[in-house]
């Protein structure tokens, strides 16, 4: 295999990129547009809003929690396997799903189930395409990125379609069935670096002395013979000596078991005392990383942004509805135009932080204020129109998600690049988790109004 320095920043890494944009895309495409399932799940349950909330803000926060948990997956297994098994958990999910007979099972199906799955799939096509790239990163971080941007614009406009066709279940199924070409898109990610479960078990399978202790030790032949004369003995003493011959073969071979079994478990002990070592160095590492006072304040900005900026995404559909700005349904969702214009902004943004003269930070900062302030517009805006560019405007700023991973790498290095981005994301999964429950609840079925911070928006409703 070429060494890492010899396959940056093009060839194969090119091939990584398009495999991880599908991914994303097909992983994405329906949660991140799921504020066009949420009226037909009030209308098809009757549950209140701050209960059917928690479908949508689980699939997008319970990923990002547990984005920790799937950069460790990520480290010891790979992306290409750890990518075919959330293929398993999207597919499955969202497919258990059309057969949900309440809100609560929705939680778990399409909230927990589809969420781990897309977790796993951010933390893996992340970290591959970082380790691919170097000087174009940013660039290749935001079409990775763009993926869940292009899946959330198709899927809205699908989605609708499959309903009107099949009813809510059909749409289900069928985008369950799309989802399995998760696999397909894993077979494109080669490691550059092998695992750290591969590298162990290839220093096991070097250690010979340690296989031996698990192979269980050969049986001889029982060879019986009842003596040199030649003369044919008594049958009874021929079965006597056959007997005694056997018990002390048995004999042999229960003692070798039991040494061998003694041995065994001393080697047991010190691969669990190994992994107790890692272990033990892990958290160290994320101890290390959050006393970081950068990597904090990072992560603090995140999570108050993802705690006013993810609502619209989920309530935009609904609040354009209960306003009477739309009659019917559009053929382009407002979810879509917000989600194209981030897919233009991951572009964007990625294609600016790689100018030399431009410093990522600041570059993040601002598009956070820019986010907050078109906040501030949505509760003055009485059209549909308005609706339209402000949803474009706030869309195209939350595009500063390609900008994580880069500025990550800036502030730790990229050794500690997934211990950090699984730290980031718990802290932006649980602001995106916080927001829409929290706004649902304090509301039936009735006028919502915002109101907004200079950081992100705290929602509130008006009966």
């Amino acid at each position: 295999m070429a060494s890492s320095t010899d396959v940056l920043d093009g060839g194969w890494g090119w091939a990584i990129v398009c495999a991880s944009f599908m991914a994303q895309l097909l992983a994405y495409g329906s949660p991140q547009s799921v504020g066009v399932l949420y009226p037909e799940w009030l209308n098809a349950f009757q549950e209140g809003k701050g209960m059917t909330a928690w479908v949508g803000s689980l699939v997008s926060g319970v990923g990002l929690i547990a984005s920790p948990i799937c950069s460790a997956c990520v480290d010891n297994f790979g992306a290409r396997p750890v990518t075919i098994f959330s293929g398993v958990m999207v597919s499955g999910g969202l497919m258990l799903s059309a057969f949900a007979p309440n809100v609560q099972f929705l939680i778990f199906s399409y909230g927990i189930v589809v969420g781990l799955g897309c977790g796993l799939v951010y933390a893996a096509t992340l970290t591959i395409t970082c380790q691919y790239f170097d000087k174009r990163r940013g660039l290749a971080l935001g079409i990775v990125t763009t993926g869940t941007s292009v899946g959330a614009f198709i899927y809205a406009s699908a989605q609708n379609e499959l309903i009107v066709m099949y009813g809510l279940d059909g749409c289900l199924l069928i985008i369950g069935a799309i989802a399995l070409n998760l696999m397909a898109c894993a077979g494109f990610m080669r490691p550059l670096n092998m695992p750290g479960y591969y590298l162990k078990q290839k220093a096991a399978l070097e250690r010979n002395t340690e296989e031996q202790l698990f192979e269980k030790p050969p049986l001889d032949d029982l060879t019986i013979t009842a003596g040199s004369t030649s003369t044919p003995p008594d049958k009874s003493l021929m079965v006597k000596e056959m007997l005694i011959t056997i018990d002390t073969k048995d004999s042999a071979v229960q003692t070798e078991k039991k040494k061998g079994s003694f041995l065994a478990g001393l080697a047991i002990i010190k691969v669990i005392k190994k992994k107790q070592q890692a272990y033990s160095k892990y958290m160290h590492s994320m101890y290390e990383i959050m006393q970081d006072q950068s990597m904090m304040s990072f992560c603090i900005s995140i999570f108050l942004f993802s705690l006013g900026a993810f609502p619209p995404v989920l309530f935009i559909e609904d609040v354009a509805m209960s306003q009477g700005l739309m009659e019917e349904v559009c053929v382009i969702p407002l979810v879509s135009i917000g989600a194209i214009a981030s897919c233009a902004g991951k572009l964007l943004l990625g294609m600016l932080v790689d100018i030399k003269w431009i410093n990522g930070i600041f570059l993040y900062a601002f598009t956070m204020f820019a986010g907050g302030l078109t906040l501030f517009l949505i509760p003055l805006t009485k059209s549909y129109l308005g609706l339209q560019i402000l949803s474009f405007i706030l869309g195209f700023f939350s595009g500063n998600w390609s900008l994580t991973s880069y500025i990550t790498t800036k502030i730790v290095g990229l050794d500690k690049l997934t211990q950090a981005h699984g730290i980031l994301m718990f802290f932006g999964g649980f602001g995106i988790m916080l927001g829409p429950p929290v706004g649902g609840s304090l509301t039936g079925r009735s006028h919502m109004t915002w109101r907004s911070t200079s950081v992100g928006a705290v929602w509130s409703w008006e009966r």
